[in-house]
């Protein structure tokens, strides 16, 4: 089984404006043949799909793409989306529930946010031939946003604080949904929509959290958040993407932080065990994201480089274009 992994996936403002009148694949470029190769497609969706809400006072960003484009989803054969980020409510509640039932109606399951704190916390689970693959996602952004009893929001989790306060509270109920979710599926990923902007440097409750969801039994770790890539750890054969960066948006581009460089992540199994992570390097450009060219195996070099500095080998396979992570490497601390 092939499972492709994705970032920040943002649809709105000038992508919106291109798919006024561009085809729905029009974001995901040359990478169409790559994504359709897996048997698994999931990437964060970083914007709300809909035609109504207004703007959420108080946010400086508001990322909002019109309904339809749920069918660029279907163009790129995503499978499950994690709405568990700092845009999924820009445009409040309204726009919010106008999403879910276009995703619903389209076979796209998601995970992360709902209409309730159950529904937000709920894994989305797909089989895949004779595996069925769990998906949890959370975030540490927009605590404004949580989920409640009976309240529409986010499945929230502050990782960065004390586990002795509330947020350590949120912590072991995380651990604890992973603990009873591991014996419904065969494979587990966890996303984490943590951390503020920037930096290649993993902090250290990232780290800790990632081999504690491992240790409960998320099979992969999937971080996103910091509009940049960062170094995959490994922690019991398992990986762990601190950052996988952003996929297609339409942002500027920072000169040394090159938040328009990252990977399809593709994680290759035997039956359900984890064996391989291949990172393929792309690059967004023109609001649309493109197998990096030229650039990919620079880009493969410094993802090496940040794998390294976690204790993680990787070659670069010149025939495939691709850097390869092979998962059993012995005692790696992630």
């Amino acid at each position: 089984m092939q499972i492709a992994l994705l970032g920040d996936v943002m649809l709105g403002r000038l992508v919106n404006r291109h798919l006024e009148t561009a085809a729905p694949a029009h974001p995901w470029g040359d990478t169409l043949e790559l994504l359709r190769r897996a048997d698994l497609r999931i990437a964060n969706l970083e914007c709300v799909l809909a035609s109504g809400g207004r703007p959420e006072p108080g946010k400086v960003f508001h990322f909002r793409s019109d309904l339809k484009n749920v069918d660029s989803l279907l163009a790129a054969g995503i499978d499950i989306v994690s709405l568990a980020n700092n845009h999924v409510l820009d445009f409040g509640q309204d726009a919010f529930r106008e999403m879910l039932p276009a995703l619903d109606g389209r076979g796209i399951l998601h995970a992360g946010a709902g209409l309730d704190l159950d529904a937000a916390r709920r894994p989305a689970v797909r089989r895949v031939g004779a595996t069925d693959v769990g998906f949890i996602a959370f975030t540490d952004n927009e605590p404004g946003w949580e989920a409640g009893d009976t309240a529409p929001g986010i499945h929230y989790v502050p990782v960065e604080d004390d586990p002795a306060d509330d947020g350590g509270r949120r912590g072991s109920e995380l651990l604890d949904l992973v603990r009873r979710t591991r014996p419904r599926v065969q494979l587990l990923i966890v996303s984490a929509h943590w951390g503020g902007n920037w930096g290649s440097e993993v902090p250290d409750r990232h780290r800790s959290l990632a081999r504690d969801l491992v240790d409960a039994g998320a099979d992969v770790v999937f971080g996103h958040s910091p509009h940049i890539f960062r170094g995959v750890g490994i922690h019991r054969n398992r990986p762990i993407i601190y950052s996988a960066g952003d996929f297609v948006d339409d942002y500027a581009v920072d000169p040394d932080e090159r938040n328009d460089q990252s990977f399809i992540f593709v994680l290759e199994t035997e039956g359900a065990e984890p064996r391989m992570l291949r990172l393929y390097p792309t690059v967004i450009a023109g609001f649309r994201a493109r197998l990096a060219g030229r650039s990919a195996q620079d880009i493969a070099a410094r993802m090496q480089r940040l794998s390294r500095q976690l204790g993680t080998r990787s070659e670069w396979n010149a025939a495939e274009r691709c850097l390869e992570i092979p998962l059993r490497q012995g005692g790696t601390p992630g």
